[in-house]
């Protein structure tokens, strides 16, 4: 496996409170981000069709994109291109889909033969409730199961907590990003927090291992872990960056909202992983109690 030349950070130059400062304000601002979010607008990330209900069309017409919402009684959410030729992707807070597709069908110019509704989709705001209470579960249960894992692992309280603190930021900076961008939360954008959760313990583990398990000086077992993890988390970050321009290149948004939300949670890992994680781990090697 080829490395990246990943330089060997002086951490002795830093204190513990240095190394942990920027991490721990940056998830400060993340969660003062949400709390706003919640209390202005009801809930933490703007929420999309999947769990706030409404109904999406998809279209094909020769009725120029910024005309579309005038065919409509109804502002759109939003009209995005749906990938192909006069091809746009419609939604709207409203479930009634039937009078949507009738105004669609009376009020947007017809393309050739093509029918104007190549598809429709509706869903109900109390099933869009329910949908988003199953995610939520869903991300809860993920995040205690890794917890839980690393306490199993580990079987002490501050390499594990660690973790644990590590994993946390990297849901919330991601989350917060969304509410500052306007990327909706979807069922798409959940897997790709739940990804998130793998790809944290993974980095998160790796390092621990090397510095409580495998021999050698606390510094030259964080450059091996480095060595390795720094290449794994960039290079998934570069795949990332790639699928999500290309994705919004060819209009298709879901996995464009997906590559952006695993790129910025990936830098937040790494930024997490070896100044927050890293700094407690110091802490409990050279002057922690060890139970």
């Amino acid at each position: 496996m080829a490395y990246f030349d990943v330089p060997e950070i002086e951490y002795n130059r830093y204190s513990n409170r240095q190394l942990a400062a920027v991490p721990l304000a940056v998830l400060a601002v993340a969660l003062l981000v949400l709390s706003g979010s919640f209390l202005v607008y009801g809930t933490p990330v703007p929420l999309g069709m999947d769990f706030a209900g409404g109904t999406e069309l998809t279209v094909e017409t020769t009725t120029p994109a910024d005309e579309i919402p005038a065919a409509f009684d109804q502002q759109p959410e939003s009209v995005t291109g749906a990938g192909g030729e006069n091809q746009y992707i419609v939604q709207f807070a409203s479930s009634d889909s039937q009078t949507l597709r009738e105004q669609a069908e009376s009020n947007l110019a017809q393309n050739g033969d093509s029918e104007i509704i190549q598809s429709i989709s509706s869903t109900s705001a109390s099933f869009g409730q329910g949908s988003q209470q199953t995610a939520l579960m869903g991300l809860v249960i993920a995040f205690v199961g890794m917890s839980a894992i690393a306490f199993l692992l580990f079987r002490t309280f501050v390499p594990s907590i660690a973790i644990v603190i590590s994993a946390f930021s990297d849901l919330m900076i991601p989350l917060a990003f969304m509410r500052l961008v306007g990327i909706p939360l979807s069922l798409g954008t959940v897997a790709g927090l739940l990804m998130l959760i793998g790809y944290s313990v993974d980095s998160d583990i790796l390092l621990n291992n090397h510095v409580l398990r495998r021999s050698g000086d606390f510094y030259e077992s964080t450059y091996r872990a480095m060595r390795t993890g720094v290449t794994m988390t960039v290079t998934s970050m570069v795949a990332m960056l790639v699928m999500g321009v290309a994705a919004f290149l060819f209009g298709i948004d879901l996995l464009a909202s997906i590559g952006i939300i695993l790129f910025v949670g990936l830098a937040a890992d790494l930024m997490n992983t070896y100044m927050l994680n890293l700094s407690l781990l110091r802490w409990y090697k050279f002057e922690g109690v060890r139970s």
